[in-house]
């Protein structure tokens, strides 16, 4: 336990798991799609559909979705600027199975057609779990540099991208392994000590059988 957890992350309130956590899930979202985007369809689950309106979260998931952080006072305003960008906005409620209670579903495209799913759930204190993409399985955080690599499921999959990252000098700090079925497509979440090197994903994307490959660092530039 930090200090963050017992005293909350810096904020536009009222609540740091609707509010905070909300707008966190929405700017991770946006730099997992790689650009602002240009339409977005929100499902919210639980207590962000019972209560989300009240607290702000439909706001605050709209603000990140803009690239604000949870301490950006325009927070508020976030339906308003939304418009102003010529955002497409949906807001809707949706019942999601076996689900944290603060968990909502992101639809986002952007203007030059490229589209992402993201399933992610507030936990308190402004700390979120992204559960899945696209409808698979994955789970981290957005605390640590993230490489989500998509590919077929197949023997030596695991050490070739250990290998291109070991060559490449990243250290990876954590790695999680899903797939849909056997021989199917598989997942790979790798958290990393430092960011890691453009030519280290590019060198990933063009490996055998991968067939995608997203990285996610929130400090670094989108």
């Amino acid at each position: 336990m930090n200090i963050f957890d017992i005293m909350g992350p810096i904020m536009v309130g009222p609540s740091s798991s609707h509010t905070a956590g909300a707008a966190r899930i929405g700017l991770i979202t946006r730099h997992l799609l790689g650009s602002r985007p240009a339409a977005a369809e929100l499902l919210l689950h639980g207590s962000f559909a019972a209560t989300g309106k009240g607290h702000g979260t439909d706001r605050a998931l709209v603000a990140g979705l803009l690239g604000m952080q949870p301490d950006d006072p325009r927070i508020p305003r976030a339906f308003a600027l939304a418009r102003e960008a010529g955002m497409e906005l949906r807001i809707s409620t949706a019942v999601i199975r076996g689900a944290h209670p603060n968990t909502v579903i992101l639809r986002v495209r952007d203007r030059e057609g490229r589209a992402l799913e993201v399933n992610a759930s507030s936990l308190g204190g402004g700390r979120v779990r992204v559960n899945a993409i696209d409808g698979m399985e994955c789970t981290f955080t957005g605390d640590y540099p993230t490489l989500i690599i998509r590919n077929e499921d197949r023997p030596g999959a695991v050490a070739e991208v250990t290998s291109i990252l070991s060559r490449r000098q990243v250290n990876i700090a954590t790695m999680q392994l899903y797939r849909d079925r056997r021989g199917g497509l598989a997942v790979m979440v790798l958290e990393s000590d430092q960011p890691i090197w453009r030519e280290a994903v590019d060198e990933l994307r063009a490996a055998v059988g991968i067939v995608k490959v997203t990285y996610l660092n929130m400090e670094g530039e989108e």
